[in-house]
């Protein structure tokens, strides 16, 4: 187990999460006592589940047309 003080971490950062993304015990302290360590967020794995928003949006008929002055303005050709 590694423990840095407030200091050495905040200039080490980058390292030290790289510890703990490898397994290591990474243990920040504060005048010589530790007060946290710093651990890898697990990796969701689950399948992601759709059609939570079924039948509560709704897109408008004309969502794809652009009105000619916008249009011409893109440079495309509105006749």
């Amino acid at each position: 187990m590694e423990i840095t003080n407030i200091h050495e971490a905040k200039s080490n950062l980058s390292k030290l999460i790289e510890q703990a993304l490898q397994g290591e015990d990474v243990v920040i302290a504060k005048a010589g006592m530790p007060v946290v360590r710093l651990v890898p967020i697990p990796v969701d794995t689950s399948p992601r589940v759709g059609g939570q928003w079924k039948g509560r949006v709704s897109i408008a008929e004309d969502f794809d047309s652009l009105p000619d002055d916008i249009a011409e303005a893109f440079g495309m050709d509105t006749k």
